[in-house]
């Protein structure tokens, strides 16, 4: 009797003590991992992977007597020495300099308008983001057509008397007639971001704001501009991303002309590969791409972080 109690007094004992120790916790990354692991196959098959074979790439120098033969950075020293290169990185900072403030203060303009509680206004919102619908090559066709000396822009300057423009025959205005149009096409298109973090803006800054007598523009400056500094420094940078990307205007309207005016790198890039067969350097040149965007879009994010 007495070894059956003390057996079951340490069995019970045995009992507590597991019922008191604590579960151990299963760790969640392997969790993270399984659901991270789509994006994770993606982003190395289809970005880090053919940035390395671009890299790669880069380094050799193709013929068709001598095959591949390994060369460094040769390709990156010929492209430097390059006039058509140096034009086109002109142009593309140039480009980039000029585009990206007009598209982000337009966009932030735009929605500034359309938060507002005016007549009409959902139905202009919808007219500026409609352009989104269409794809870029369709957009670069109509354009093509509005840019004709017959065509409509020249048909609305006359009815201020200016006499017909050139635009995309002009090394003058070629490039500020495809920023005219990629404006058109992407300001509606930020527009919606900083649209949404507007809305986000507690409404009783602004009643406290007008009850202390300060004006719209004063509202604009001291609540809405301060509040919407992070949409405001995404479109920035995503902005600046899309314009060193463009290829399909430049290639339908201009094909980098005229007299190199509006040759982008991207659009070089395609010049060096496929027309001209030069696989290995329009590697290289991706690579200084890449570079380029890096360096601009690290510039962008360190003056914010200063700003902030």
């Amino acid at each position: 009797m007495t070894s059956r109690l003390s057996s079951g007094t340490g069995v019970a004992a045995r009992t507590g003590t597991a019922a008191r120790r604590p579960r151990r916790r299963s760790s969640p990354l392997p969790i993270a991992l399984a659901f991270l692991a789509p994006a994770l196959i993606a982003l190395l098959f289809l970005r880090i992977a053919p940035a390395a074979v671009a890299l790669w790439q880069s380094m050799f120098q193709s013929g068709l007597l001598s095959g591949d033969r390994f060369v460094g950075l040769g390709n990156y020293i010929d492209l430097f020495a390059s006039p058509d290169f140096q034009g086109a990185l002109g142009v593309t900072l140039l480009f980039t300099v000029l585009i990206n403030p007009i598209q982000v203060a337009v966009s932030f303009l735009l929605a500034v308008l359309y938060t507002k509680r005016l007549a009409g206004a959902k139905i202009w919102r919808s007219l500026v983001i409609l352009p989104i619908a269409v794809p870029p090559a369709v957009s670069a066709v109509m354009w093509s057509v509005i840019y004709r000396p017959d065509g409509l822009a020249n048909a609305f300057l006359d009815l201020f008397g200016i006499p017909p423009q050139p635009f995309l025959t002009s090394p003058q205005q070629a490039l500020v007639s495809i920023m005219v149009l990629l404006s058109w096409i992407g300001v509606g298109y930020w527009m919606m971001f900083l649209i949404a973090g507007i809305n986000d803006v507690p409404r009783s800054y602004y009643e406290a704001a007008s009850l202390d007598g300060a004006s719209s523009w004063r509202q604009l400056w001291s609540i809405t501009f301060p509040l919407v500094r992070r949409p405001l420094a995404f479109v920035l940078v995503a902005d600046t991303v899309s314009n060193l990307l463009v290829f399909a205007p430049v290639q339908i309207l201009t094909k980098g002309g005229p007299e190199g005016s509006t040759n982008l790198l991207m659009y070089d890039i395609f010049t060096r590969a496929y027309t001209l067969g030069d696989l290995n350097t329009a590697q290289a040149e991706v690579v200084i791409l890449v570079l380029v965007t890096v360096l601009i879009v690290g510039v962008q994010f360190r003056l914010l972080k200063a700003e902030d």
